[in-house]
């Protein structure tokens, strides 16, 4: 039975509604949905997450968007959180090809977004998200208004050599080995790692909600990649370096890069962002790779950033929320 997990840190904010929702290959994702807590509707803010992310990690970026006025659309991409796996071991993140997230996008397009949420409807998307979101808005398919990118994955600062790792993992994958780990993968979550030298976030209290949060949710918080994910990924940001598809988009963009982030590239979304003609791209100054569970003083200029990007008025009175969550 699909729920959501709460600790007391964490609460389930109030009045969501969750739902199942079956991809066009017969894949079941859990998705849910809220409605704002104000009075004012300004459209419907989906969520991408990144890998190894899963609904219950956004809670407070929940909060935050619908006290903006904004209904939100959370949902787990096929092989992470609670949505269906693709391999036996639940703990390993893996799809066959990229292109599989595009069959989720399209089925919560389908089944929540359109016959569901108010317009306009906007994404919210983070790292692996990220990538996704600018492969569709380049290829014509991503069926929102508004971008709002954070620390997209278009390179990768965690691994030393990127060619070589690329060559090996399509190596491996040719070899048939494409659903095992990466090599010295584990099944261990990178949000439950000790905070001291931690990649995510420089906050200490946010990281320990993060970290109890995919404690709770247990193979909802997967372990590493598997040997086709890695592949694809690489792929993915292979492509996304040829600077002329940045040019190519047409859907107004924001992209805010973390200063200091460990996993992926500053320096290529910089680039990137820089060749875009409909958008932007800002840089948050210490900031490590989870903009949205950094410190007030790194979060609180991402807010302002996204409140000038993002249509409408926002509301700075929202009403408290006024009912229990509800589940499906």
């Amino acid at each position: 039975m699909l729920t959501l997990r709460d600790t007391p840190g964490n609460p389930v904010p109030p009045g969501a509604t969750l739902l199942p929702v079956r991809t066009e290959d017969g894949i079941e994702l859990r998705a849910a949905h809220w409605r704002p807590t104000t009075r004012t509707v300004r459209g419907t803010v989906c969520l991408l997450q990144g890998r190894a992310e899963f609904i219950e990690k956004y809670y407070e970026t929940i909060a935050d968007l619908r006290g903006r006025g904004f209904a939100v659309v959370a949902f787990d991409w096929r092989g992470q959180g609670e949505s269906a796996r693709l391999v036996a071991d639940a703990h390993c993140g893996h799809v066959g090809r990229f292109d599989e997230y595009r069959l989720d996008l399209k089925a919560i397009e389908d089944a929540v977004l359109r016959p569901l949420m108010p317009h306009p409807h906007l994404c919210l998307a983070h790292s692996m998200g990220g990538a996704v979101a600018l492969t569709g808005a380049i290829e014509g398919w991503l069926p929102f208004r508004r971008i709002v990118s954070v620390a997209p994955m278009l390179g990768l600062t965690m691994v030393r050599w990127p060619r070589l790792s690329s060559a090996v993992v399509r190596f491996l994958q040719q070899l048939g080995l494409g659903q095992r780990y990466i090599l010295f993968g584990s099944a261990v979550s990178i949000a439950t790692k000790p905070f001291g030298r931690n990649r995510l976030s420089g906050d200490p209290v946010r990281y320990a909600r993060n970290a109890e949060a995919a404690r709770t949710v247990g193979a909802g918080a997967v372990g590493d990649p598997s040997i086709a994910w890695a592949a694809e990924a690489f792929r993915t940001m292979e492509r996304l370096r040829d600077l002329r598809l940045a040019a190519a988009i047409k859907i107004p963009t924001l992209i805010v890069a973390a200063g200091a982030d460990p996993v992926c590239s500053t320096r290529a979304t910089e680039r990137f962002g820089a060749r875009m003609r409909v958008g932007d791209v800002i840089v948050l100054a210490g900031a490590r790779h989870e903009i949205l569970s950094e410190s007030d003083a790194i979060r609180e200029p991402f807010w302002a950033a996204f409140d000038a990007f993002m249509p409408g008025t926002p509301v700075a009175d929202a009403p408290a929320p006024m009912s229990p969550a509800q589940s499906a």
